[in-house]
């Protein structure tokens, strides 16, 4: 797995914020608020994504309607564990990475250890 393209990105991004299916016109009108994009391009690169299986569709009248198949905090998780496949010292990745996290992020990552230890103890 690797990462989304920079259209991909901002397509799924929309997607997620707006906790919603939508459909490829109402992507463009707001991906171009910022900058221009062909419908066509945004209709490829969807299609792209439902390929991937990064999204589902399902045919509302005449215009498919798209929503993620996962979070983005899913999403995520999995890009993390790839990068951790990457190296042999999955410890000394883990450390550096905690070093660099905020106090908030320490905190939040030890409440999810706490969540973890509670249901495995609870097996």
């Amino acid at each position: 797995m690797r990462g989304f393209g920079d259209l991909e990105a901002e397509i799924m991004d929309r997607l997620w914020s707006w906790g919603r299916p939508a459909t490829v016109r109402e992507v463009v009108d707001d991906l171009r608020r910022q900058r221009p994009v062909a419908y066509t391009t945004v209709t490829t690169v969807a299609d792209i994504l439902h390929t991937k299986g990064w999204l589902r569709r399902d045919k509302v009248g005449r215009a498919w309607v798209y929503e993620p198949t996962c979070t983005r905090e899913a999403y995520t998780a999995q890009l993390m564990h790839q990068a951790l496949e990457t190296t042999p010292d999955r410890t000394g990745a883990l450390l550096h990475f905690v070093d660099r996290m905020s106090g908030d992020e320490a905190t939040a990552l030890l409440a999810a250890l706490e969540q973890v230890k509670a249901r495995d103890d609870g097996r």
